[in-house]
C-alpha cells in the first residue's frame, strides 16, 4: 500500500485531521485527550508519525517515523499494513 493510498483512504474514514495535526506538530500541544486520541490512532495504524521529530508541551522528543522501528508503533508499515487490512475487508463485501 502506498502513501498516497493511505492518505486518501484516511480521508475517507475521517481520520485526516488528525494525521495533519500529527504531521505539523500541534496534537502534541493540545489538551490531553488530543495526545491520547492521537497515539491510539498512532498505535492502531490508523494514523503514522511525521517525517521529523517534534517536542511536546513538555519537552519530550516525538520521534519521526523513520526513528521507530518498521511496523512498530507510528511506523509507515504499521499504517500500510491496517490500512491493507481495511481496504482488503471493504473489497470483500463490495
Amino acid at each position: 500500500m502506498n502513501y498516497k493510498k493511505i492518505r486518501k483512504l484516511q480521508e475517507e474514514y475521517g481520520v485526516a485531521n488528525m494525521q495533519r495535526l500529527i504531521d505539523d506538530g500541534s496534537v502534541w500541544h493540545m489538551e490531553g485527550s488530543m495526545g491520547r486520541n492521537a497515539m491510539s490512532l498512532l498505535e492502531t495504524g490508523q494514523c503514522m508519525l511525521p517525517k521529523r521529530q517534534y517536542k511536546d508541551f513538555y519537552g519530550n522528543i516525538i520521534p519521526s517515523r523513520d526513528d521507530v522501528k518498521p511496523g512498530t508503533t507510528g511506523s509507515y508499515q504499521n499504517a500500510a499494513k491496517y490500512w491493507e487490512s481495511i481496504h482488503d475487508y471493504d473489497a470483500m463485501y463490495v
